[in-house]
């Protein structure tokens, strides 16, 4: 196997795994292309993107671009590269970029192409309620998420895990899915096939995404919660005041407790309920606003009444 000169595109932490994982291996990564720094915190500190901090720990020349253009295209046409890699980069390849490599580039996308092609694949997912969750490794073409695919990965969703958790896993996970497409480029044994079935979007979420319908059941309720946290977060109203809902799961109904109408919340002893279509949902840690996180049971006694409605 003759070793490839490779450009690494990506951003978020989700990304970090595959960087490290292609920086150990026998390829050389000749640029990290990351979007510029930006501000964190109340602060608003300026603070380079996960990708950028993991690149100049490994040593390895960034560039920052907000947008691909020309000056960043001519920058690593530079460079001679063999092969691009993008992973949540957060901005679109196009040509003349796209065929600046002599062998393209492949995207580690983290969801089964052709379902959720777009930004939040994973949120998209589990709100949908999918059975199965996975990630793909496919060909960059001009068009959406829409290249052939050269290897993916399948996993059972295991019904609690939020969606930060799930890309945490697969982030690493792609990581061994994307290198081992690499090497197969390298040595001409990697193949790519159409993509099979009906497409589904995954745009970005917005706050308004993360509000929780309490008159849906339960499993609804439970599935967008999962979906959207930590971004763009859960939330519901209480008393007209938004409250973040950080942990939530299905109550234990063997616990005695009143049935609870959809939306009629209830601070018992040492838990919060919400009512749903079906069976309640339990609050486990909550933030109300301009305050810190807490435990719900500990909120839900200073709300001053047995029963409120949350919305």
């Amino acid at each position: 196997m003759t070793p490839l000169r490779l450009v690494f595109a990506g951003t978020p932490a989700a990304a970090v795994p595959s960087l490290e994982r292609l920086a150990a291996g026998p390829h050389t990564i000749v640029s990290v292309i990351t979007r510029p720094d930006a501000p964190v915190g109340r602060k608003r500190v300026l603070t380079p993107s996960p990708v950028a901090a993991e690149a100049e720990q490994l040593g390895l020349p960034v560039l920052r671009a907000r947008r691909l253009d020309d000056a960043v295209t001519a920058e690593i046409a530079a460079l001679a590269p063999d092969l691009g890699v993008i992973v949540a980069y957060g901005g679109l390849v196009r040509e003349p970029l796209l065929s600046t490599p002599r062998h393209g580039w492949i995207n580690l996308h983290f969801s089964l192409l052709p379902a959720w092609r777009g930004a939040a694949p994973v949120q998209h997912s589990l709100i949908a309620g999918d059975p199965e969750l996975g990630a793909a490794v496919f060909r960059l073409v001009p068009e959406l998420d829409a290249g052939d695919v050269f290897a993916e990965f399948r996993r059972p969703d295991d019904g609690t895990s939020t969606a930060g958790e799930v890309l945490d896993r697969f982030a690493h996970d792609g990581a061994e899915l994307l290198a081992g497409v690499v090497d197969g480029i390298a040595d001409g044994t990697a193949r790519a096939t159409p993509q099979k079935g009906t497409p589904s979007l995954a745009p970005k979420l917005d706050v308004a995404a993360g509000r929780l319908d309490w008159t849906r059941p339960a499993a609804e309720v439970l599935a967008r919660y999962r979906g959207v946290t930590p971004e763009p977060g859960a939330w519901t109203t209480v008393g007209g005041e938004r409250v973040k809902v950080l942990e939530a799961r299905a109550a234990d109904l063997a616990e005695a407790s009143e049935p609870l109408p959809a939306g009629r919340l209830r601070a018992e002893r040492r838990r919060v309920l919400v009512g749903t279509a079906t069976t309640p949902v339990e609050l486990v840690r909550v933030q109300p606003a301009g305050r810190a996180a807490m435990r719900a049971a500990d909120w839900g006694r200073g709300l001053g009444a047995d029963a409120l409605d949350a919305g």
